[in-house]
């Protein structure tokens, strides 16, 4: 009978060992000795998947692809106000940010683009206008027909909604600098719809915008270099009646009609 109990006693210190050491490594018998591993190394993964996507959403952002909405009527018909752009960046090169290098573009931009750019006058403002003067050219206009070296251009997309002003700006005597003139011809006070010709300097640009008699452009604010140049615009990849006073436009109020149109 003793060796009995002993050998009883002895079974159950056995037991209680076995289920300190349970409790010691973390373990319990709800759990099947599965620890908190497997739910720190998901979240874990899950923080490097989201780390992952920002940085290339971030990359495609600042050297491939941008967005642009556009809030006036200034490119009107070619764009209008509620049309939403998608931006090349890679085209033209883009600059790389908190730094003064930029990564060259695959492609050199040409004359009838449509670009987005940083205009020199506003800081903090991003336009998008038509190229029409390169490096080297001669520009000007007279009596709004637009002139490129002596030859008069074929613009279909120009729109005109106030033909009977010619209003001269004082925005417009950095053109002094840069015009051609005769000395017999004397000075000559440029004005919206008659001025030039203007002589475009190296890695600069001449932009103007298609509603040529409202928009505000390289006539006014002058010549554009070319480290502001952001990127061409591609496509209209949404777009809807922002002006319209219906409740939800950008449901209501769709141009299905402008969606996925490319610009040239």
């Amino acid at each position: 009978m003793a060796s009995k109990r002993r050998r009883k006693e002895s079974t159950g210190e056995d037991r209680s060992e076995r289920r300190g050491q349970g409790r010691e490594e973390g373990t319990s018998p709800k759990d099947g000795g599965k620890g908190k591993e497997p739910r720190e190394n998901a979240l874990l993964e899950w923080l490097k998947s989201l780390a992952v996507a920002l940085v290339l959403f971030l990359i495609i952002r600042s050297f491939l692809l941008h967005t642009f909405v556009i809030i006036s009527g200034s490119m009107e018909d070619t764009l209008l106000v509620g049309d939403l752009l998608l931006v090349n960046r890679a085209a033209v090169g883009s600059p790389v940010p908190g730094t003064s290098w930029r990564i060259p573009g695959y492609s050199t931009v040409q004359r009838g683009d449509i670009l987005v750019f940083d205009p020199p006058h506003e800081q903090d403002l991003k336009l998008v206008k038509r190229l029409i003067g390169l490096p080297g050219d001669t520009v000007e206009m007279r009596n709004k027909v637009l002139l490129v070296n002596g030859q008069a251009m074929d613009e279909p997309y120009v729109q005109h909604q106030d033909p009977h002003r010619d209003d001269a700006s004082p925005w417009m005597a950095w053109q002094d600098e840069h015009v051609l003139r005769d000395e017999a011809d004397g000075e000559d006070q440029p004005t919206r719809d008659n001025w030039g010709p203007l002589l475009i300097p190296p890695d600069h640009y001449f932009m103007l915008g298609d509603n040529r008699d409202t928009s505000l452009d390289s006539r006014y604010w002058g010549l554009l270099e070319g480290w502001r140049l952001e990127g061409r615009a591609m496509i209209i990849y949404f777009s809807y009646d922002k002006e319209s006073l219906r409740p939800f436009p950008a449901l209501r109020e769709i141009r299905w009609g402008r969606v996925g149109r490319r610009l040239r």
